[in-house]
């Protein structure tokens, strides 16, 4: 069945680029709404911004969305991926400003948000996106694939030429609790040029040891005094990102995700390339009690 949070989600942090607090609210929202971010200090146009892979923007820093009227916001990913990790299908998100607050970086502030005021079943069937047959973006030594399965799998592998990276692998399966423990406590990350270099253009203004992983390239060390939450935290994130990336599809996605080097932009080219091919997917709905197949469906979440 589909879900959405019992009551209003209160959430106020720091915007990663802009630096200023950013007040955000989780509202419940009826079925079938889906997400939809309002901008409260828009009030001369339309502020309504769909949560939807044609409504992306930019992928150069963060998953940016838009709607026609130029209102924009971004940072959006470790929100969609609480959002799809505890499977809430339907949400309005009301925020003062033109990012979702950075929190620690990762995506459990979120959930431990959510949490607090609990998630109500609708009734209403819950829908998913099942694929058909494999499709595939590739280009730049990137690659993203997305192939028919009996789950909602997420795998992927980075490289990065820092000895506390390297060469890293991963899959989890959003069941059982899976999102929570393997995948939302794991927090963004940059390397210290990388952040001097935007600093310098205007922007991770909010930016910090408290809300990212800083890896020192010319040391080879990593400068957040705490460490790691977990010794492959990089590649972890980069599933947390792709989880919340893929979660614009509109629906979850019935399949397997595996993503090579891969970031926001390649991430939203494979929802462009799946839906321009309507052989590759179905949209099936699961809800009924005494349908083992939905029982099973509706179990695969945090």
């Amino acid at each position: 069945m589909q879900k959405t949070v019992l009551s209003d989600v209160s959430i106020t942090g720091v915007g990663l680029h802009s630096g200023r607090d950013i007040d955000l609210c989780i509202k419940p929202a009826p079925i079938n709404a889906g997400i939809t971010f309002i901008r409260t200090d828009i009030t001369d146009k339309n502020n309504e911004i769909p949560a939807l892979w044609n409504n992306v923007t930019d992928t150069q820093l963060c998953t940016v969305i838009a709607n026609d009227a130029g209102a924009n916001v971004g940072t959006i990913e470790h929100l969609m991926s609480a959002l799809r990790g505890l499977g809430v299908d339907n949400a309005i998100i009301e925020l003062n400003g033109a990012e979702v607050p950075i929190m620690d970086g990762s995506a459990m502030p979120f959930i431990n948000a959510i949490d607090a005021v609990g998630i109500e079943t609708q009734s209403a069937p819950h829908k998913v996106i099942k694929i058909l047959k494999e499709v595939s973006v590739m280009h730049d030594g990137k690659r993203v694939t997305l192939k028919p399965a009996n789950g909602y799998i997420f795998g992927g592998e980075i490289e990065f030429d820092h000895p506390k990276i390297g060469n890293q692998k991963f899959e989890t399966q959003l069941v059982n609790g899976n999102f929570r423990h393997d995948i939302a406590e794991a927090r963004t990350f940059g390397f210290l040029h990388e952040v001097e270099w935007m600093r310098s253009q205007g922007l991770a203004q909010g930016g910090s040891l408290d809300n990212a992983i800083v890896l020192d390239k010319d040391a080879g060390s990593i400068m957040n005094p705490d460490g790691l939450r977990f010794d492959n935290e990089f590649i972890r994130h980069k599933l947390l990102d792709a989880i919340g990336d893929l979660y614009l599809a509109g629906m979850p996605i019935l399949g397997a995700y595996d993503g090579v080097k891969a970031g926001h932009a390649i991430n939203n080219e494979i929802l462009h390339a799946l839906f321009a091919d309507e052989d590759a997917y179905e949209i099936v709905s699961f809800g009924a009690p005494a349908n083992a197949q939905a029982q099973q469906a509706d179990a695969l979440y945090a």
